[in-house]
């Protein structure tokens, strides 16, 4: 064999190296690349990650989806704010060790940007989790994560909340439309203050939330235990954040803030070959943040869904005849602290919305009620946390925003802030209910 073969041969071989990697593979170390054609596959052929475009657009996207399914469902998107415009784009582990997505002109339009790298010996894997993560030599443990940069979908093991140790706020962000996956317009985040919450904001304005974990579950959202998936929510000095794992480790399922702006949970029906979506939040008009404006509940199954709390009447009687309730409630005589007043017991409520309060997580229920009772602009406390009996304080200060009467069962108890005359009243009429419950 003379030279120039044996320099083509070498060289032949060494550009299919560089420029493909097989489907069986699922990492991505240095020397090696991902083209327009390459993918990476999950040891467990759970997910691949490779180039997508969008249906009705030349734009090419690095991405992940399941590998296991006929359906392409995208999960994460790497150059969501700047797509390749043909097919040209190639993804590498740069000489300072981080993943990069270059264009034909090789510019850098996405990168892992992790900053002081001790060494560039950094391998990437696709893990069978859909979690594609950046290694550094054989050490333990990752450097960089897609999990803490989500897009627009929540699987298992994925966290939303706020990581105070390393510096993370990790949100879903909704696509701008059903096939652009560009940022659009809502989040899906936890609300770190009090107790975690998960908030659905479009843009700066609140739209929906969970109410406040209490141990149990989020205060508004009855989820009914199920063989398919846990939650798990954690709450210290260093992290507040939420995530599900699964029951099942063959089950498929997913939770995706869509481009609407409401986040759906979907689970892979194997006979139909089709996603099943089995809840979907906002579930009601009574999801709605604020739908009957403050000190006010709303009732979806009621034949006016609004209704003030005891001792409250409509801030504008001619608004809410017309079905206009975002006016809210006022007291209808002021309170006369803290000369005869009580409280009033809610069961199956979602908790009102923190603006003004105070948490305590040692405080029993009955020092808790000394605690507001002794303040004139406490208007409704409550255990913390209702496992195990109940512990912990919750103050609630000013006016109660986005409360819910909820259908199923519930531990969770309200004490809303009352008068001695609608203290009588209200036990007049429990005691008249309570009579002719026991008559019929």
């Amino acid at each position: 064999m003379d030279f120039f073969a044996i320099f083509y041969n070498i060289f032949a071989f060494t550009f299919l190296y560089l420029t493909d990697i097989s489907l069986a593979d699922d990492h991505l170390s240095q020397h090696q690349l991902i083209n327009g054609t390459a993918t990476l596959v999950s040891a467990g052929k759970k997910f691949r990650l490779g180039f997508f475009s969008s249906i009705n657009s030349r734009n090419q996207y690095l991405g992940i989806w399941f590998d296991s399914i006929p359906t392409q469902t995208v999960v994460w998107v790497a150059n969501r704010d700047n797509p390749l415009n043909d097919s040209s784009g190639i993804l590498k582990i740069g000489d300072d060790g981080n993943l990069i997505l270059q264009d034909h002109t090789e510019r850098a339009v996405w990168s892992t940007n992790v900053k002081n790298l001790s060494s560039n010996s950094t391998v990437a894997q696709l893990l069978d989790s859909g979690n594609l993560v950046l290694r550094q030599d054989s050490r333990d443990g990752y450097i960089w994560q897609s999990f803490d940069h989500p897009s627009d979908t929540l699987l298992a093991e994925m966290k939303l909340g706020r990581d105070s140790k390393n510096g993370l706020d990790q949100y879903l962000t909704s696509w701008k439309s059903a096939d652009d996956p560009a940022p659009g317009d809502f989040t899906y985040s936890i609300d770190p203050r009090g107790l975690p919450q998960l908030v659905i904001h479009k843009g700066s304005i609140k739209m929906f939330r969970s109410g406040p974990w209490n141990g149990e579950q989020f205060s508004g959202v009855l989820l009914i235990p199920n063989l398919l998936f846990n939650p798990k929510v954690v709450t210290d000095s260093e992290e507040m954040s939420y995530e599900y794992g699964l029951n099942n480790e063959s089950t498929l399922t997913r939770s995706v803030l869509s481009f609407s702006g409401s986040v759906q949970r979907y689970v892979w029906n194997v006979s139909s070959l089709k996603w099943i979506a089995i809840h979907v939040l906002p579930s009601d008009p009574c999801d709605n943040y604020g739908q009957c404006g403050s000190n006010s509940i709303c009732t979806i199954s009621g034949a006016r869904i609004c209704s003030c709390l005891t001792g409250y009447v409509p801030r504008v009687a001619q608004d809410w005849e017309m079905l206009i309730w975002s006016g809210g409630c006022v007291r209808k005589q002021p309170l006369n602290c803290p000369k005869g007043e009580g409280f009033i017991e809610k069961k199956g409520v979602k908790m009102p919305d923190f603006l003004q309060f105070w948490i305590n997580t040692s405080m029993s229920l009955k020092d808790c009620e000394m605690e507001c009772l002794k303040n004139c602009s406490c208007t409704a406390y409550a255990n913390s946390d209702v496992t195990g009996g109940g512990s912990g304080c919750l103050l609630w200060y000013g006016d109660l925003i986005d409360m819910k009467s909820l259908t199923g069962s519930s531990n969770q108890k309200l004490y809303i802030r009352a008068t001695a005359s609608d203290l009588g009243i209200f036990l007049l009429f429990f005691g008249l209910r309570l009579y002719q419950s026991q008559v019929n």
